[in-house]
């Protein structure tokens, strides 16, 4: 299975926007009913995607709700791949949702300092949460913060509660300058850094910059294929030739990393 890098939101009350992110490169369309949609325009929004995943799509496509009626109106269509819940702040947020959509993988939107406090909890809600992602836009205007001063420790602590949770690494945040592509790929450096895997992106543009800057370098790949080569041979705790001592965790992290070197290169 591909380790998914990209993840391309379309406004759920443009169609045709939405089928153009499906052609696209991404790996994940996030076709979204909230933010992205004006209040008059959310119902046929809501009518349009359900339209559009009666049938089943050439990738995984995902719906931020805006609603709990989204849910009822979207959960057992067979082109739902998830649905991503934002503003959660409790458990119990999610476990709703949950009850309304058996067997429907879930993504829930850490976007307060309450909901940041509450991460683990939430990560852990209900067998079907599938990842955990920040809200930062929605983080910063709550924390009153201008700029990214202050966002790390949020952005760490989400990290920490999806590994905690037996989570996958969380995708970064949407980066909303669609013309500054060095910047986009400082501040996915920065997140890779940090502990993300991936990105989420509202243009087309951004793909292969996400993509290039989550790649691993042929430095890193070398390294994992000792790392692996090693574990191969000794399957506890070992000692690679240049003196580094590794175990099972070091390990699983070399597999992602030529996992991910394996992935076709977009744009």
């Amino acid at each position: 299975m591909t380790i998914p890098l990209t993840w391309l939101y379309a406004p759920g009350d443009r169609p045709e926007v939405v089928r153009k992110a499906i052609a696209s490169d991404a790996d994940i369309v996030i076709v979204d009913l909230e933010d992205a949609v004006a209040q008059g325009r959310k119902p046929y929004a809501l009518d349009a995607t359900a339209e559009l995943l009666s049938d089943p799509q050439p990738l995984p496509v995902h719906v931020r709700i805006n609603s709990p009626h989204d849910v009822e109106a979207l959960a057992e269509l067979p082109g739902l791949g998830a649905l991503r819940i934002p503003k959660v702040a409790y458990a119990a947020d999610i476990q709703r949702i949950a009850a309304g959509a058996p067997g429907v993988p879930l993504y829930a939107l850490i976007e307060s300092a309450l909901a940041v406090e509450h991460a683990y909890a939430i990560a852990t809600a209900h067998d079907a949460i599938a990842g955990i992602a920040l809200g930062e836009s929605d983080l910063r205007a709550d924390l009153g913060l201008r700029g990214d001063a202050g966002l790390d420790w949020a952005r760490t602590r989400t990290v920490m509660a999806a590994r905690a949770a037996g989570l996958g690494p969380p995708s970064q945040s949407v980066f909303p300058d669609i013309l500054d592509l060095d910047g986009l790929y400082a501040s996915c450096s920065h997140g890779r850094s940090l502990g993300f895997l991936g990105r989420a992106a509202i243009h087309p543009r951004q793909l292969p910059v996400i993509e290039r800057a989550f790649r691993p370098t042929q430095e890193e790949i070398e390294a994992a294929e000792d790392i692996v080569k090693a574990a191969a041979i000794d399957a506890g705790a070992l000692a690679l030739p240049d003196g580094r001592f590794v175990d099972a965790a070091v390990v699983a992290a070399a597999r992602r990393t030529l996992a991910l070197a394996e992935r076709e290169p977009t744009g």
